[in-house]
């Protein structure tokens, strides 16, 4: 059996001291960017695949961080683990994921093992935008929520610009000369309906606007969004678009006009808020949606995380703006 590569067989090929290789293949020490590369070519060349245990050992790092989400569907975990994962690989470090099923006792748990495991930081997600009480306190290792936040400022928290996506969904559909638009979102007590609802409306009235009619709250589902929609038609109001709280309700409420003979976007202009591929490619016609950019909230938490490990947090509150795609159902 061939033995393993040593980093010392590495430094000799590159010419230089088994320090300086270690250095270079860590990403640590000033060394000239041509020696750090002769190292890496080296290492490459032997196939050398650096020893965990033993890198831990030289730096007191573990190379691991801890994800505990309260998100059991993967709804936004999955694609904030897949952000945090692409900022963490090139530095080598993985992720273990934990799910704690809106569970505190079992959220404990896993604290107390990721703690155990030494990991070197922890990121804290969910799959509600709310300010959570912070997962610990005085912690041996940095915290970062993503997604959520937590409600001490002094934590570091990164989170989706909800008002400003609303505000991009009215300034399209205005852009696309609507001008009766109507709000349609989830439960009022539900902080990203609140959030999203004022600042729809804050928008139409900086531009001489008012809603339609009022906003119509109810949960995050397509039954809600049919039900939104019969509530419309009822009412008789000469409604030209509707912003909706979520791509769920989108659906619904598509399926419900086209069902009564409206015509999207002649009719009416339809946009959601999530740009969930299985909603925005299922409706019909496809969905004009906002993008809360999950993957780069992951990655934006992920980097935060890595520069409190190495002793410079930032803390508070961190929004990070999304995008409007546009589709079918606002085309003009």
């Amino acid at each position: 059996m061939d033995r393993a590569v040593t980093i010392s067989q590495v430094a000799a090929l590159a010419g230089v001291s088994t320090g300086t290789a270690s250095k270079a293949l860590n990403g640590r020490g000033a060394l000239r960017p041509e020696t750090r590369l002769r190292v890496q070519q080296a290492a490459e060349q032997l196939g050398f695949v650096a020893n965990a245990a033993a890198r831990s050992l030289q730096t007191g790092r573990t190379y691991t961080v801890g994800m505990i989400t309260t998100d059991s569907i993967g709804r936004f975990s999955i694609p904030l683990l897949i952000g945090a994962e692409d900022a963490l690989g090139a530095g080598q470090m993985s992720i273990f994921l934990c799910d704690a099923r809106d569970d505190p006792i079992r959220e404990q748990y896993y604290l107390r093992t990721l703690l155990s495991r030494k990991v070197d930081g922890i990121i804290v997600t969910g799959r509600r935008t709310d300010a959570r009480a912070p997962i610990g306190v005085g912690l041996p290792v940095p915290v970062v929520y993503a997604f959520i936040s937590s409600t001490d400022p002094q934590d570091c928290s990164v989170v989706p610009d909800e008002a400003d996506g609303a505000r991009r969904a009215i300034r399209h559909l205005l852009a696309v000369g609507r001008r009766r638009i109507a709000h349609v979102t989830g439960p009022e007590h539900h902080h990203s309906a609140s959030v999203r609802a004022r600042a729809a409306e804050e928008a139409l009235a900086g531009e001489g606007f008012r809603p339609a009619v009022p906003t119509l709250y109810g949960e995050w589902s397509e039954a809600w969004g049919r039900q939104a929609a019969g509530i419309l038609l009822n009412t008789g109001a000469d409604v030209d678009a509707v912003f909706c709280g979520s791509d769920q309700i989108a659906r619904g409420l598509a399926e419900a006009l086209s069902k009564a003979g409206k015509q999207i976007p002649r009719d009416v202009a339809l946009v959601g808020f999530d740009n969930w591929d299985v909603m925005v490619e299922g409706c019909q016609p496809a969905l004009t949606s906002i993008d809360m950019d999950l993957e780069g909230i992951g990655r934006s938490a992920a980097e935060m995380l890595l520069a409190a490990i190495n002793g410079t947090p930032a803390h508070g509150r961190h929004a990070r703006p999304g995008r409007l795609i546009p589709r079918s159902s606002t085309a003009v």
